[in-house]
């Protein structure tokens, strides 16, 4: 096969449509549109979600929830999922990035008691739970807030 030969399937493509050419072309004139109504005038047509002035489902589907803009949403990890570190590491938000033990900073670390630690570790974290600083602690490890 050479260069020249290369076509793309059959009917595959299609020209696109030239509109108001000519009564011959076939879309002359209206150009495909017919005579008058919204879907004839420019600009014309109706929103997405538009229901023909019923209700539209958007609206007549209940809310529920209140999502506080203002709230703070820490990463959490448990006290356990460090024990992935060696003795003696300094334990932030970012190792735990590159550790893959969180997916995402969002607003802080939060440490959690959950689980138990036999590593003398350094937390920098935003928050801690109070059994989580007492575990680190009694290893031997300094549990920091930022």
């Amino acid at each position: 096969m050479k260069l020249h030969e290369l076509h793309p399937a059959e009917g595959s493509t299609a020209s696109p449509k030239r509109l108001g050419r000519g009564s011959g072309s076939g879309l002359g004139k209206t150009s495909g549109k017919g005579h008058k109504g919204a879907k004839a005038r420019s600009g014309g047509g109706k929103r997405p979600g538009f229901e023909g002035g019923q209700m539209p489902l958007y609206r007549r589907v209940p809310k529920r929830g209140f999502n506080n803009v203002f709230g703070t949403e820490y990463a959490e990890v448990n006290i356990e999922r460090l024990e992935a570190f060696e003795d003696g590491a300094v334990v932030n938000a970012q190792a735990l990035l590159e550790k893959r033990i969180i997916r995402k900073e969002l607003d802080g670390v939060k440490i959690l008691g959950g689980g138990e630690l036999t590593k003398k570790l350094t937390v920098q974290a935003a928050k801690f739970t109070a059994s989580a600083k007492e575990k680190i602690e009694a290893v031997g490890g300094k549990a920091e807030v930022i």
